[in-house]
């Protein structure tokens, strides 16, 4: 029995009694009890009263792979050679990682146990909560040029939320998604092979739709979450199509023309443009004010009245109080 063989059977957000759900699945009592401890490790909120049964605190939606293929358009669709969901793992980036290169390959995942973000930052991914996804492709392009990659990717993530009914949409450079001034979401890449001469990139988004803040509370930023930005919430399916469709789709035309269609679409979401600024390095700290970005990705700071451009690298960018 899968943890996620239960969760389908308690997705309607009603009672269900635990002899029932034993025998439906062909497991003792016991099992069950154990995924439900397994699934709450995991984040997942069942209430269980003795004589009812147990009960999701609301219905869940999970991921199907047909359903998703369903909701991309025909030229994603056959640009997509494999599309992975999984019920637990420890990270999409890292699945996608393990496999043999070659194809382009989606993954999402229910829950991550170990999801990070740039620097190797923990990742909050509870159960059925929010949006793990990860895209592997082979990219030909050059290793100055792929810096600007996350960037193409959030300006295609931002126009796909606002079609989706998503409101006060912005991008922080260089990988964050906002919402307000709250963090919504972020995108990683990683890339295996030479770069330049064949590279697979891997492209992690994140993206916080309905956690709660009890599922949060290691979350050491203001964050925010889709559901509190759309009058009504698209259906996880759909939302994962659109999301696979805005970061392949943002990978092929990077791939085929670059930056250069991408940044103006950015900069109408750039929250960060003309406020103070720090750029925190390895070598210290420099303030300034953000101008916007150059036709090359990085971001343009002022700093003592020069202009400097900045990389993204291991740098981290902290709107100034």
């Amino acid at each position: 029995m899968t943890v996620a063989s239960l969760v389908r059977l308690l997705a309607d957000g009603q009672w269900h009694a635990g002899p029932a759900l034993a025998a439906h699945l062909g497991v003792s009592r016991a099992a069950v009890s154990a995924r439900v401890a397994d699934l709450r490790a995991m984040g997942l909120d069942i209430y269980s009263v003795a004589g009812r049964g147990y009960r999701l605190r609301m219905p869940i939606e999970l991921l199907d792979a047909t359903r998703i293929r369903r909701g991309l358009s025909g030229a994603c669709a056959a640009a997509l050679d494999e599309l992975v969901v999984a019920e637990r793992l420890d990270s999409t980036n890292a699945e996608l990682a393990r496999r043999p290169g070659g194809v382009t390959r989606a993954c999402l995942a229910e829950y991550q146990s170990a999801g990070r973000g740039r620097a190797q930052r923990a990742w909050a991914s509870p159960f059925a909560a929010n949006l793990y996804l990860s895209v592997a492709r082979e990219m030909h392009a050059a290793p100055a040029a792929l810096g600007a990659l996350s960037l193409a990717v959030g300006a295609r993530v931002a126009e796909a939320l606002e079609a989706l009914g998503a409101t006060d949409i912005a991008l922080k450079w260089p990988n964050d998604l906002w919402a307000g001034e709250r963090k919504l979401g972020g995108i990683l890449i990683e890339h295996r092979g030479e770069v330049g001469g064949g590279a697979r990139l891997i492209v992690g988004l994140g993206l916080n739709v309905a956690m709660e803040p009890a599922q949060a509370s290691a979350i050491d930023q203001p964050w925010t979450r889709l559901a509190d930005h759309c009058e009504v919430l698209p259906e996880r399916n759909r939302l994962a199509a659109a999301m696979l469709e805005a970061v392949l789709t943002a990978m092929i035309e990077f791939e085929a023309d670059g930056f250069a269609v991408f940044r103006e679409r950015w900069a109408t979401y750039d929250r960060v443009r003309d406020r103070p600024v720090r750029v925190i390095e390895a070598r210290g700290e420099r303030q300034g004010v953000a101008r916007g970005i150059a036709d090359d990705g990085a971001l343009r700071v002022e700093i003592d009245g020069q202009m400097v451009a900045v990389y993204s690298g291991d740098v981290s960018l902290r709107v100034a109080s």
